[in-house]
């Protein structure tokens, strides 16, 4: 049995992306944990329910929509962050750098609280919040990030890995778990599952078509991107179910028009001095458009007379995208075999520099690699990107200048701050290049623009490439544009306590185990331990243990206030030890820990080093005296930063303020970034001076804000004057990749997501089409139909396969007659026997009969084992289970039996290894037409869309072979013929089963 829920993506505009897959046996598996750029709580309420029954978590791509949420579920849902998950290692790297580039941003990341919890406790604690407070999660920090993403299993291409499951998961023991290349992104993986009978395909956004940096889908045999080839492999071929996208583009073009309408555009722009936005991922699609970028610009001023390219400037702007690029470079296995060879050469052209300076002669050139940017400039703190853009607005001589700037929807990151400058010239450009999802309340600012150029309501500048291609740019005419500036500040009053008991409530109501019958033992652990450590001074200097303990004090005062106290119930036997008086208990009836005496183990502290030491018990005389002075005299020392003591949050948003009205020193790292600052070594050679200006910048800015806090959107709008192009490089497959691809898959059943509900819909109806008129021409059935499902957000539909399957037991003397054969990794036989309900057995007139024999033993007490075939239920019993016996001496005799002992063919032939064995036979083998092989001329081989295998053959007189003997029909073979060699050749590849 497989069902399948769309939990977000499904028969709508929005890019979030996350499915949910159940098998037999109660296995579920969570394939990518998506957002969108409005980073809702409530769409991932659903995901929260889910969560403890998951068995382990798959993850497709390093964007937003496929996994923006995974760190904010492993901080604030229980339970996420110990289930399994698996990706491939550019998944993992590029997943990890963009989540921290995202929190880095924006705070509307860290998400609010929602207001009807926040009403549920103002209304336990007579409190009166403001009607919308906005009151900000804590988001993770760079470090748990790093944690969260380091947890992540890595795995490779085309290699089948048996995944481990989560703690509450059933067994699944028999599911392996294949990733194949996706073609669209670095690592993007096309998910294969095998469960029992089940085989599942989930290919979401994945790319047919090759590109500069990543290689296309590995659907088709004969390597990256099919080769040429018109089969898909047989991992991927006829599953039971394909999960597939429907988001298509609107318009297709190659890969050589749309590079040449990108520069073309870019070159436009820069000739007039404007200033070029392209707003980019942080992750994934960067890598393409960089790397075209760059690669523009080397040609570009190779040529000599071209000074448009040569003059211009060239910058990436991210908070963390030297780290990014970093894991490019290190990567390249991931791509295409076209940067693998880029690299080598370059690895050869700089070991050949070496040389020559060896041999006397110095060489300033140096072959650059393909992410060695010369003319590609790294912007990661924003005082970079001011001095950038200041300069564009101060040029006597305007300069052209290329910006790419996180992020693509232009909510959160650079591209902002960016586009708010260049918004009133006329002369610059907004240069989208992917279709922006809708918002439900507020479109974002990249769809608006989106929607401005699609209208083309105030004039369009119609320009054409040298090739002869048209293209289109569309003025904004002075509209105005509405931008949401989204800032944090630190709580005060009301504020403050209401977030304070949301949080006491929040641990309480997890410290409570299963629905309220009590709190568990771990639970009561660290509560008992961090009460314990509050009465001594010696454990108040743990960091760690002071926030618990904090948080543990504020949860009990907050509950005794609110009169929300833990009654006995929820107590349990725990009671004897938590409340006076209390010296019995009821056992009777309990299991588990209910049924014991309870017993709570002090832990022991340690770090990471060992057991934790307290400085303070090392001190000498004169320093103890030191300390105890400063301790007495609060005129030399702070209360809340001295040693060992628990910071308020009072204390803590007071030194917040604090901060924010000093001066913060200049650090040259990087605030939330997970690698060494490497910005500096890499590119931009060819921009002279600014380029140190740029490195040696670093704008002091507003030190962030720490605890709690809420999020303030303050409104403004601004004059758009620029122009508007679009140029799709979001590398998604089209319709004609569908149309060809489906029906050559041939799955039994189809299930679309991730598009819209036209899209959705009038896909689900061509393909319905296609596989149905191959099924009926395959099965002769004209009225067979292939099931399409196109399901709802939050909706299970059916997409198993009707099968029969039955549990059996074998009986001794028949298994050890059964001979084996391998099949692709399966064992299989044939059975010619008789099925007995309960292990029973028909007797025979004949006394020499094996079965008699049998019987007559068993009922004499030695009993007989089993061998069970296919295993649904492991508790069943097996006395229970219908027995397959050998058959009676007087039915094996029968014609119908004889019939049914005949032998047959099991496997699968793949004309191009028939091709190679009869290549390497000797023989002349080479395709003509499609699915079809011809060999020595004379002996054609073809393979029906069901699986047939049709041999066709002309008639010739012999002839004397290149053995010396004489062949059959013509060509090679040693004397025996072609068609006869052929026929062999084909019977090697397929198992011949005998019959029973």
């Amino acid at each position: 049995m497989f069902s399948f829920c769309p939990l977000q993506g499904a028969l709508s505009e929005s890019t979030a992306s996350q499915s949910l897959l159940e098998l037999d046996g109660g296995v579920k598996i969570l394939v990518d944990v998506g957002w969108d750029e409005t980073f809702a709580v409530e769409k991932l309420r659903e995901l929260e329910k889910q969560v403890p029954t998951l068995s382990f978590i798959l993850l497709t791509h390093a964007t937003v929509a496929h996994i923006g949420a995974y760190a904010h579920c492993c901080k604030h849902i229980p339970l996420f962050s110990t289930i399994p998950a698996y990706a491939t290692r550019p998944v993992i790297d590029l997943g990890r750098t963009l989540t921290q580039d995202l929190y880095a941003s924006t705070p509307l990341a860290a998400t609010t609280i929602p207001t009807s919890s926040l009403a549920e406790v103002a209304y336990a604690s007579s409190q009166a919040p403001s009607l919308n407070p906005n009151l900000l999660l804590q988001p993770p920090s760079p470090e748990e990030i790093t944690r969260y993403f380091a947890n992540i299993q890595a795995v490779q291409y085309s290699q089948p890995q048996q995944p481990r499951s989560s703690p509450f998961s059933p067994d699944i023991t028999n599911l392996t778990v294949t990733a194949y290349n996706s073609g669209r992104t670095l690592g993007g993986a096309i998910w294969h599952i095998q469960h029992g009978l089940e085989s599942i395909v989930y290919a979401v956004d994945w790319n047919q078509g090759k590109e500069n940096v990543f290689s296309g889908a590995a659907w088709l045999s004969g390597g990256h991107g099919g080769g040429g080839s018109t089969e898909v492999i047989e991992q991927l071929r006829k599953p039971t179910a394909l999960v597939c996208s429907s988001r298509t583009p609107d318009a297709t073009l190659s890969r050589a028009k749309r590079d040449e309408q990108l520069l073309e555009s870019i070159k436009l722009c820069i000739a007039r001095g404007g200033t070029v936005l392209i707003p980019v991922d942080s992750s994934a699609r960067v890598l393409e458009l960089s790397y075209l970028l760059e690669h523009a610009w080397r040609n570009e001023n190779n040529n000599n007379n071209n000074e448009t390219f040569r003059n211009a400037q060239l910058y990436l702007a991210g908070h963390n995208i030297g780290s990014t690029l970093k894991h490019a470079r290190s990567l390249f296995e991931w791509m295409d075999d076209k940067i693998v060879r880029e690299f080598e050469a370059a690895a050869g052209g700089k070991e050949s520099h070496s040389r020559g300076q060896r041999g006397g002669h110095h060489h300033d050139h140096k072959v650059a690699g393909p992410f060695d940017f010369k003319h590609l400039r790294l912007l990661e703190r924003k005082g970079q990107v001011s001095w950038v853009l200041k300069q564009a607005l101060e040029d006597l001589e305007p300069k052209g200048r290329v910006i790419l700037a996180t992020d693509s929807s232009l909510e959160w990151g650079f591209s902002k701050e960016v586009l708010k400058s260049i918004a009133g010239d006329a002369r610059n450009l907004v240069l989208l290049t992917e279709k922006p999802a809708p918002n439900e309340n507020k479109p974002s600012i990249a769809r608006t623009l989106w929607e401005w150029w699609k209208e083309r309501k105030d004039g369009v500048a119609t320009e054409q490439t040298t090739s002869g291609e048209t293209f289109e740019q569309v003025y904004a005419g002075g509209r105005e544009l509405e931008i949401a500036d989204a800032s944090k500040q630190a709580l005060e009053g009301n504020d403050l306590s209401v977030y304070q008991q949301w949080l006491a409530t929040k641990q309480q109501l997890q410290a409570t185990s299963h629905g309220g019958s009590g709190m568990t033992w771990e639970a009561w652990t660290d509560l008992n331990d961090a009460l314990s450590d509050t009465s001594t001074e010696s454990e108040e200097s743990e960091t760690e243990q002071q926030g618990k303990a904090l948080n543990i004090s504020a949860n009990i005062k907050q509950a005794s206030r609110k009169k929300v106290v833990l009654n006995d119930e929820d107590l349990g036997v725990n009671i004897l030890i938590k409340k006076r008086g209390v010296y019995d208990y009821e056992v009777r009836g309990k299991k588990g820990r209910e049924a014991m005496f309870p017993a709570v183990a002090q832990r022991r502290r340690h770090d990471e080093f060992g057991d934790l030491i307290r400085p303070e018990d090392y001190l000498r005389a004169e320093e103890r005296e030191v300390a105890d002075r400063q301790e007495t005299d609060p005129a030399k020392t702070k209360q809340e930063d001295s040693l060992g003591k628990k910071r308020s949050l009072i204390a803590v948003n007071a030194a917040n303020k604090a901060t924010a009205n000093s001066k913060r020193e200049k650090q040259p790292a990087r605030a939330h970034s997970d690698e060494p600052d490497d910005a500096s070594a890499t590119g931009a050679q060819g921009n002279g001076h600014q380029t140190e200006e740029v490195d040696e910048l670093d704008e002091e800015e507003d030190a962030p804000v720490l605890g709690p806090a809420k999020l303030v959107m303050t409104t403004h709008k601004i004059s758009v004057n620029l122009r508007i192009a679009f140029v799709d490089f979001s590398g998604l497959h089209d319709k004609r990749s569908l149309h060809m691809l489906i029906p050559l898959i041939q799955p039994r059943r189809l299930v679309l997501v991730a598009g819209t509900e036209q899209e959705s819909q009038a896909l689900a109806a061509d393909c319905k089409k296609l596989l149905s008129a191959q099924l009926a021409a395959n099965s002769s059935n004209e009225s067979a139909t292939v099931d399409v499902f196109t399901p709802p957000v939050g909706t299970f539909v059916n997409a198993s396969v009707d099968t029969n399957a039955w549990v059996v037991k074998l009986s001794d003397y028949l298994a050890k007659k059964l001979k084996w054969q391998d099949v692709n990794g399966l064992g299989i036989a044939t059975i010619t026997g008789v099925l007995l309900p309960g292990g029973g057995f028909i007797p025979s007139d004949d006394p020499n009969d094996e079965g008699n024999k049998r019987q007559k033993t068993e009922e004499g007490g030695s009993p007989s084992s089993s061998m069970a075939l296919t295993t649904v239920n492991n508790d069943a019993n097996p006395r229970t289970l219908p027995t397959v016996d050998v058959l009676p001496v007087n039915l094996a005799a029968t014609a119908t039996v004889k019939a049914a002992s005949q032998p047959l063919h099991a496997g699968d032939l793949r004309l191009a290894d028939l091709r190679r064995a009869m290549l390497h036979a000797g023989h002349k083998a080479e395709f003509r037409g499609e699915g079809t092989l011809l060999i020595d001329e004379t002996v054609a081989v073809r393979k029906s869309a069901a699986g047939r295998i049709e041999l066709e053959s002309v008639a010739l007189p012999f002839a004397v072979g290149p053995g010396g003997g004489r062949s059959l029909m013509g060509g090679g073979g040693g004397g025996r013929g072609t068609f006869y060699a052929v026929r062999e050749k084909i019977y090697d590849v397929l198992a011949v089963v005998p019959g029973a």
